[in-house]
Parts: structure tokens; sequence; C-alpha cells
């Protein structure tokens, strides 16, 4: 036994001695982390089972098991519309950023006069459009296309589709600038992924035959699928806490509702982070799968 005791002490003594440095400069992140990250979510998840009230003593909590989730599906009508909307909306648009995004970032990675300022002119509206900036342009009407209402898009589609339907295809084209200001990140690692694609193979397929659309589907596209599940989990968490979210709106509304409370709103809360959770696994999931046959994946 003690010759046992000893030879772990020993090991404990080495990976410090190893990685004891390393933690030290953990320890920071690990404070913040426990600090403002681990303590606030737990918290969220134990008011989502209370009912929360204010007093001027401070927070009363009344344990209610499952209620808050209960009432924010049964009884209240407009939040799981409003969350089914918005999901069928980014589910849309996501596909569209990332498809956007890869388009663009194959043009960008051939070689033409002035691609240096091409590239920087696409990645500008990320350094611009955050935060307080994009709110006050939408508010000034900047992220509105003036054609749909030239046109009148929104009685010809309502005209040809059904009422959800139209409303769902209005609510993508009314983003269609959120497309462009959403894609500057995910070009520039597209970009960085076409680097990783050895010059050599394309000389090689070039020169067994292979036409220029046969080297994209059997070169290009296997070797960016990991990149496209990157983009893909970036895109949904950049969509799912845009400034304008109507969900993250209701949350907050009924936050500070005397009726709700605090309670209430985790709860509505842990129901969103769940479905952003699922629709992340997801992705890594296929992205897993997609590349496991070709090696991709390490």
């Amino acid at each position: 036994m003690n010759g046992k005791s000893s030879r772990r002490r020993q090991l404990l003594q080495f990976r410090w001695k190893e990685y004891g440095l390393g933690y030290l400069f953990m320890l920071p992140w690990m404070i913040g982390f426990v600090a403002f990250v681990a303590f606030p979510i737990g918290w969220s998840l134990w008011n989502s089972f209370n009912q929360v009230f204010i007093t001027s003593e401070g927070f009363k909590y009344t344990w209610v098991g499952l209620d808050n989730f209960r009432r924010m599906l049964i009884e209240n009508n407009a939040y799981p519309i409003i969350l089914l909307t918005y999901l069928q909306e980014v589910l849309l648009i996501i596909p569209l950023i990332l498809i956007f995004s890869f388009v663009v970032s194959l043009l960008l990675n051939e070689k033409f006069p002035g691609r240096g300022w091409m590239r920087a002119l696409f990645f500008l509206p990320v350094i611009f459009a955050t935060g307080q900036v994009i709110m006050e342009l939408f508010v000034q009407g900047a992220g509105e296309l003036p054609f749909m209402e030239q046109y009148n898009l929104d009685v010809i589609l309502r005209q040809y589709f059904s009422e959800t339907t139209a409303s769902m295809l209005l609510g993508v084209l009314g983003k269609a600038v959120i497309i462009l200001w959403y894609s500057g990140v995910q070009i520039l690692i597209f970009i960085a992924g076409f680097q990783t694609i050895p010059k050599t193979v394309y000389e090689a397929v070039r020169v067994d035959g292979a036409s220029p659309w046969e080297s994209f589907w059997k070169i290009t596209f296997p070797g960016m699928l990991p990149f496209i599940g990157l983009n893909a989990v970036y895109t949904i968490v950049d969509l799912f806490t845009f400034p304008f979210n109507p969900v993250l709106e209701i949350v907050r509304s009924n936050m500070f509702s005397p009726t709700t409370g605090y309670g209430y709103a985790s709860a509505m809360a842990w129901l969103y982070f769940a479905i952003i959770l699922l629709l992340l696994g997801l992705t890594l999931w296929l992205t897993y799968r997609a590349t496991k046959g070709r090696g991709e994946l390490r």
C-alpha cells in the first residue's frame, strides 16, 4: 500500500511539474468562466423551475417544477408561434449564407487585380455592422430592399403561395441584406480552407483530363466539408443571437413582467437554448459523417 501511494504521489508530482505551469496560465480563464458563465447558467436553470418574485428583501423563490414549461407551451400561444416562425426563417437563411459565402470565396480565391481590396470589401460589414451599429442601420431602414415595394412582391407571393409560406419567404427576402452583412467571417474561413488543398492535386487531375467541374466535385467540395460544417456552426450561433431576434425580445419582455418574471423567462430561454444545442449537435454529426469516409476528420 505504501509503495502504491508513493508511486501515486510521484505521478502527481510529475504531472504537476509537466502541466502545472499550463494550469496556472489557465487559472484566470477558469475563474472567469465559473464566475461569469457557469454560475449565471446554473442560476438560470434553477430559475426555470421556480416562480421568482422580486421583493424588498431580494429574490423570493417558489418551486413549481415543470409548470413554467407547461405554461409556456400550452397557455402561451405567442411564444411557440414566434419560436417556430423564427426557426423556419433561420433554417432558410443559413443555407443561403453558406451558399453565398462559398461562391464569393471561390471567386475571391482566384488571382485577379485588386483581389486584396475585394476581400477587404466583403469583410468590412463584419467590422461595422455589429451591435448598436446594425440596430441603428435597421431603424433607419438600411436593412430593407426597395424593390420589394416597387414590384409589389408582397401581393405576388401571397397570391401564389399560402399565407404561412408567403410570410416566411417575405421574411427571408426582407433579411437579404443580412445575408451579405453576415457572410464576411464565413468567406474568410472558406478562403483559408481553399489554401489547405494542395495545388499539386489539381495539377494531377488536370493531367488526367478532368474538367474544372469534375475537379470541383471530386477535390474541392470534399476538401471543404469540414469548413462548411465549421461555418454552419458559426452561422447558427450568429443568427440565433441576432440583435433583432424576436425570440430574445419576448424572453426579455417576460423577464420584467410582474405576471411572469425571471422563472418563466428562464424556461423560455432554456427551451430556445435546447433547440440551438440540437441544431449544433445535428450539424456536427452530419459534418462528422460526411468527412469520416474521406479521412478529413482526425
